[in-house]
């Protein structure tokens, strides 16, 4: 209207809105992302999940910053708006190598606390660990009114459990071993992984998390 009064002519005022989307990638790094059963290892399918939300967020001019996680937080970028940021993203996934024990519930308390602007929280991770310090982790975030996505890894294996001799089970994170006929252990071990899956389950609806559940051998 200014510009009406000036000029005795309309003029419509055009911008282009900044979404102002923060995206911070939280990878796993621990030493059970290091597990293949024959096909792709899981931190590889990590990878290629982070990169790929990565560049859709932006291409649409979001920031984005990635924080690796083990035994505490092993890596961490905050979120920039510029190719040459994503290109360190990216360099970091490249260098992220699977090791030691993992302290995810606490690297998002950590999190929450310290990322200050709203932002969508996307978590890759085999999520071994136990349901009721994560359910108070995604609690914590969504009180700082962030968004949390959750990209559950898993490898067949890991589901179906079809070993058919003795084994020896070793604990990728640092624990010890164990050697044990898989036909004796099959029905415990369904058992105990039908229960943790249930476990989460339930922390996904009470928290209103986005969760997806991903198996290796799936595209």
């Amino acid at each position: 209207w200014r510009a009406f009064g000036r000029s005795d002519r309309h003029y419509v005022k055009e911008y282009e809105a900044d979404t102002n989307l923060r995206l911070c990638l939280v990878v796993d790094t621990s030493g059970s992302m290091d597990y293949s059963s024959g096909g792709i290892v899981k931190i590889e399918y990590a990878r290629r999940i982070a990169a790929a939300l990565g560049y859709l967020a932006s291409q649409q001019g979001d920031a984005v910053g990635i924080t690796c996680v083990a035994d505490g937080i092993v890596r961490s970028l905050p979120p920039r708006r510029s190719p040459a940021h994503l290109g360190l993203v990216f360099d970091v996934l490249e260098a992220a190598r699977p090791a030691g024990p993992t302290r995810l519930p606490e690297v998002l308390h950590e999190l929450a606390e310290t990322t200050r602007q709203r932002a969508v929280v996307a978590v890759v991770s085999d999520l071994f660990c136990e349901p009721e310090a994560l359910a108070t982790a995604f609690s914590h975030l969504k009180f700082r009114r962030h968004d949390v996505a959750v990209f559950h890894l898993l490898d067949p294996q890991e589901i179906a459990f079809r070993f058919q001799r003795p084994t020896r089970f070793l604990d990728m994170e640092g624990g010890g071993a164990i050697f044990a006929d898989p036909l004796d252990i099959a029905d415990r071990y369904h058992a105990a992984v039908e229960a943790w899956l249930e476990s989460l389950r339930r922390v996904v609806l009470e928290s209103a998390i986005d969760y997806h559940r991903i198996v290796t051998d799936e595209p």
